[in-house]
């Protein structure tokens, strides 16, 4: 079985982008990624000794995952094949996988596969690779911009190691770019600030830096001086770093929740403000901060679920961008508002008691009884309605007879829960007393 690439093929045009032109040739040329192939790394010593177990590597794109690949392809001993998640088919792979095991079988060789955005292939595509990989005729190597926690099938995942790449700093993207300038036949020259927006704009992305930097050679003229202004004007309209689908989604929705929690509507609002930029649903963004409103203020602040509500129906009748302030007014006042979460704390020992004791039925005296069988049966019976009792208020157990009384909710000592409490005492107050009248009652008996 020959060696297989999507990276190569026919003969390479010269008309290519400069991502493509400058792409590392060696290890000692991959920047930003210092942590992972530092010497005597898992990554380093695999390639350095070309002796490789399966992993995936997980980044962001621009990072160097499939130049990675590529310089394993150059330089492994290994029959080196490569898919495209985006192109290949569940045929593609099973074609692939039976040609490594007769390699393996016959010649006693592994085959190294690597499939770009191996996230983007399904779950029955993914399980066609465990039995290979499980034999050791394969060696995956998976590329994918997504979490791998939950876009690779744990059987898969179980059996890779996983290699996080980072956004690449600044100063290295601008090392790329300076590294790269030569290569514009154009004869450019860039100011030191010019070169820094660059790299600042790419948001740790070299194949954006890059692709940016090709787009500002295109409007200059040979010889050309680039500027920081030159830079601002061509790349002044660039899409924001967001996936509405992504991990990302929810890494900025927690640390909008978590602003608001901690009580810092300053942050609240910078998190609010890049999720509504970049074009998250604003009924999205509305159903978590109702969610807050309870979770998070509750009690503390009774009016918080009200303001909520209100700014519920003025997204839904304003629409974006007008209700950018609306979020932004409900945004502030959950941040500044007094934090509890007594409320989901008595829910969650309610739930736990709720399921562990569902067998048990409600006590006859406050059952409804419509039906002449029910009141024989006992149902109502005993009953006291309380508005018919001094305080509006007579002693009677709710729990089912066969449990104890619990306590559940435990109001906290800010805000309104601090008036919750005094109600509750007092509540509780009649209630021992009365207690204590039955107790005197029936010990005179």
């Amino acid at each position: 079985m020959k060696q297989i690439s999507v990276f190569a093929g026919s003969p390479r045009p010269t008309e290519v982008p400069l991502a493509e032109k400058v792409r590392p040739q060696t290890l000692a040329d991959i920047e930003g990624q210092d942590k992972l192939l530092a010497a005597g790394s898992a990554l380093r010593r695999m390639i350095e000794q070309d002796e490789y177990s399966s992993f995936i590597l997980w980044g962001p794109p621009g990072t160097g995952k499939t130049t990675l690949a590529k310089f394993i392809e150059l330089q492994t001993r290994h029959t080196f094949c490569a898919l495209s998640a985006v192109m290949s088919k569940i045929g593609d792979v099973k074609t692939l996988m039976e040609g490594a095991q007769q390699i393996h079988r016959l010649e006693n060789r592994n085959t190294i596969v690597f499939v770009d955005e191996i996230h983007r292939f399904n779950k029955s595509q993914q399980d066609a690779f465990l039995p290979y990989v499980e034999s050791g005729s394969v060696i995956l190597i998976g590329a994918t911009t997504e979490n791998p926690s939950f876009e690779v099938i744990p059987a898969l995942l179980s059996r890779c190691h996983v290699f996080v790449l980072e956004p690449l700093p600044e100063i290295h993207l601008q090392t790329i770019l300076a590294r790269a300038l030569p290569e514009i036949a154009k004869r450019l020259t860039i100011d030191d600030n010019a070169l820094q927006l660059l790299a600042e704009k790419a948001g740790g992305d070299a194949r954006r830096a890059l692709n940016d930097l090709e787009l500002v050679a295109g409007t200059a003229e040979i010889g050309d001086h680039i500027t920081y202004d030159f830079v601002a004007r061509s790349i002044n309209k660039r899409s924001m770093f967001y996936d509405k689908r992504g991990e990302e989604h929810f890494n900025l929705i927690s640390a909008l929740q978590k602003s608001i929690r901690g009580s810092d509507p300053q942050a609240a609002l910078y998190w609010l403000a890049r999720m509504l930029e970049a074009g998250e649903d604003p009924l999205y963004i509305t159903r978590r901060l109702v969610r807050i409103a309870s979770e998070d203020v509750g009690l503390a602040d009774p009016q918080a679920i009200v303001q909520a509500m209100a700014v519920k129906e003025a997204v839904h009748f304003l629409g974006m961008p007008e209700a950018n302030t609306a979020l932004s007014q409900l945004t502030v006042y959950l941040a500044s508002a007094p934090k509890s979460n007594a409320l989901e704390t008595a829910y969650i020992k309610a739930r736990t008691d709720a399921l562990n004791t569902s067998h048990l039925k409600v006590p006859l005296a406050v059952r409804n009884a419509p039906t002449k069988l029910m009141k024989e049966l006992g149902y109502h019976q005993g009953y006291r309605y309380s508005h018919d009792y001094e305080n509006h208020y007579s002693y009677q157990k709710y729990f089912p007879d066969q449990m104890p009384e619990k306590n559940y909710y435990q109001p906290s000592q800010f805000g309104f829960e601090k008036e919750i409490q005094k109600r509750l005492e007092w509540w509780n107050s009649l209630k021992q007393r009365q207690l204590k009248e039955q107790q005197d009652a029936s010990e005179k008996k």
